[in-house]
């Protein structure tokens, strides 16, 4: 029997921060379940409905809608995260199933994470020190301890024994850290055998679950964490993230094949924002930069780092939405921008003496690119419009530009963080 159609992909356009958690959040009131696909607790959503803030890390945002959610084999979880952050929203209040393959992040991950970027010195990517990459790079070699590891005792006891050791000498010989006398292996084992008694009870194959929910024509929402140039193959590396945030992804982290997607919902800015190091063709290093940063909140959900700012800039679009396949586009805090005098996009790079209108596959040649702006005069958002038309002509020609650029349809316009300042077209 073939598989129905009936997943869809919400997936970020630009480096992460779009808006996924409230795309998430205002599709997952009509889907039967929502699934996270990748990345850890260097990710965070924060969804606004009803005047409350949620702030996600490791569980998919569907939560605030209680729907089923549920953790896939391509994410890395750090217990005590997951534990704190499902305390936060009350056990009773939640219905999850965590992969058992997921892998888990150790306390010497975020040691070796924090310890690698300080080596890095000048050269630093800009990681969130939570010990992300350090755990799939475990993963990857094939040393790495499972969720199905965490919540077998014996398992998690031969596992920690396995790798200890040889992380306690790297940190101490190579990095010449002073770990103390509270780094032992007794007592991570005793911290971590707890946590996996409580998390026990979550335990299930994603993979199997959610094929069969798709086989009998649930609606089910696969939620990414990042954005399409934090992608570890595909993204301005090194300055990336630790696993893939593209749809294609999805399929690999939840194990699904490869004709379950229905839908790839791509998420942009209607600026563009990153955090961290690495290159950034449209960046405004000036005081509208730091206004624009202000008026949007532009500071981690996870992190609090303030992020850099810049024009929203369409050869970074052109290229996401080549990679991910992207079918239609949600177009987010476009109410920020709101009371500029003037605005601008980056419609082509400059590289060499010529003008390009894709992002150069050899990321190094990016640092080297100079934007080609178009310029817009600019608009009034007040948030409480409730179609296209209402919106300032200003605010629909700049949209419509956008979306003749790219040949996608916007079909979904956000006008602020609450659910309800959200226009379908």
């Amino acid at each position: 029997m073939g598989l129905c159609l009936a997943a869809s992909v919400i997936v970020g356009l630009q480096f992460g921060d779009e808006g996924k958690g409230k795309i998430t959040d205002f599709f997952a009131g009509q889907s039967d379940i929502v699934a996270r696909y990748n990345g850890g607790n260097n990710a965070g959503h924060t969804v606004v409905a009803n005047g409350k803030e949620y702030k996600f890390h490791l569980m998919p945002s569907g939560l605030a809608h209680g729907k089923k959610c549920f953790i896939g084999a391509g994410t890395v979880i750090d217990p005590g995260v997951l534990i704190k952050e499902m305390e936060s929203f009350g056990k009773k209040n939640i219905d999850l199933v965590i992969d058992p393959r997921a892998q888990i992040i150790m306390p010497w991950h975020g040691l070796l994470d924090m310890a690698s970027e300080k080596n890095k010195g000048a050269n630093k990517i800009g990681t969130t020190g939570r010990g992300i990459g350090p755990c799939y790079s475990d993963c990857a070699a094939r040393t790495g301890i499972r969720f199905a590891d965490l919540i077998d005792e014996k398992r998690l006891h031969k596992k920690i024994k396995a790798c200890f050791e040889l992380n306690k000498k790297i940190l101490e010989k190579v990095y010449e850290m002073d770990l103390g006398n509270d780094f032992s292996e007794e007592k991570i084992f005793g911290e971590y055998a707890k946590m996996g008694k409580v998390l026990g009870e979550f335990c299930g194959d994603v993979s199997l679950e959610i094929s069969r929910a798709i086989l009998a024509k649930k609606e089910v929402l696969l939620e990414g964490a990042q954005g399409t140039f934090l992608d570890n193959s595909f993204g301005t590396y090194p300055f990336v993230t630790s696993s893939h945030p593209t749809a294609g992804a999805a399929l690999v982290g939840i194990g699904l094949g490869a004709k379950a997607i229905d839908k790839v919902i791509g998420v942009a800015k209607a600026y563009t924002t990153r955090v961290g190091e690495g290159p950034f063709v449209t960046e405004l290093k000036s005081e509208l930069g730091d206004r624009i940063r202000k008026q949007g909140n532009e500071f981690g959900t996870t992190t609090g780092r303030p992020r850099r700012v810049g024009w929203l800039d369409l050869v970074l679009l052109r290229t996401a939405n080549r990679l991910n396949g992207t079918d239609k586009i949600a177009l987010t805090k476009i109410d920020v921008l709101s009371g500029l005098e003037k605005l601008k996009i980056c419609t082509e790079y400059e590289l060499g003496g010529k003008k390009i209108n894709e992002v150069p596959a050899d990321a190094e040649r990016i640092f080297e690119c100079s934007p080609v702006f178009k310029e817009f005069h600019g608009f009034k958002i007040s948030g409480t419009e409730k179609s296209f038309e209402e919106l300032d002509k200003n605010a629909r020609e700049y949209i419509g530009f956008i979306e003749k650029e790219l040949d996608t349809k916007i079909f979904l316009v956000s006008i602020g963080a609450e659910r309800n300042q959200t226009i379908l077209r």
